[in-house]
């Protein structure tokens, strides 16, 4: 028989299943609770939360910064909330059309370690990671190089929690990501929020 479409575009030829175990066989306490909180960092009920950081934090930078950084900050609200409404909207309608088996379903039993909640269906693409790559990725345009690190630090840290308590399989993982960066990238080309500009400041002539 031959092989199907996602055989090379979700299996990887094997290689979906291979990365997987090679994260969740990996077990300790330590790390677990450490994917835990992970987890806990990338789920989108959180949204409030870094919204009201993000603009609190957008607002002091503004002050001491001027017109420019508060337009920077104003775009990145914006594509921060814009793009959870309608990753909301994509997730909703992606994840139970292609119901893809989480891995405690689609692996055989006994093969896979489960830490936190039980998920079986709906394992493509990946929420949470979808979630965090949105946060790193709207806040990217403002961001210097310590804080990028970080930024790619936290999605990947969301990424692997969701391997490695079970939840995901690397495909899944890598579909959220994607998914976030095509998505602030289109916001990004939109008028909406461009990508933030210098703007001349108004200069005061004295005498």
């Amino acid at each position: 028989m031959a092989p199907s479409m996602s055989t090379y575009l979700y299996d990887w030829g094997g290689l979906n299943v291979s990365l997987f175990h090679a994260i969740n066989d990996v077990h300790t306490p330590l790390l677990d609770r450490l994917m835990l909180l992970g987890t806990l960092a990338g789920d989108h009920t959180n949204f409030p939360l870094y919204l009201a950081l993000m603009a609190t934090f957008g607002l002091v930078v503004a002050a001491r910064g001027g017109a420019n950084r508060a337009y920077a900050w104003l775009s990145v609200l914006a594509v921060f909330g814009v793009g959870y409404v309608l990753e909301g909207q994509i997730l909703g309608t992606l994840k139970p059309w292609l119901d893809f088996p989480r891995p405690p379903l689609a692996l055989p039993p006994g093969t896979v370690h489960v830490v936190g909640r039980l998920e079986l269906h709906h394992s493509l693409p990946s929420g949470h990671s979808s979630f965090a790559m949105l946060l790193a990725a709207s806040l990217w345009a403002v961001a210097n190089r310590p804080v990028r690190l970080l930024l790619v630090a936290f999605t990947l840290w969301v990424g692997l929690s969701r391997i490695s308590l079970g939840a995901h399989f690397p495909a899944d993982v890598l579909a959220g990501f994607t998914l976030s960066l095509v998505l602030v990238w289109l916001l990004r080309l939109s008028r909406l929020a461009p990508w933030p500009r210098p703007r001349p400041e108004k200069q005061t002539i004295t005498a």
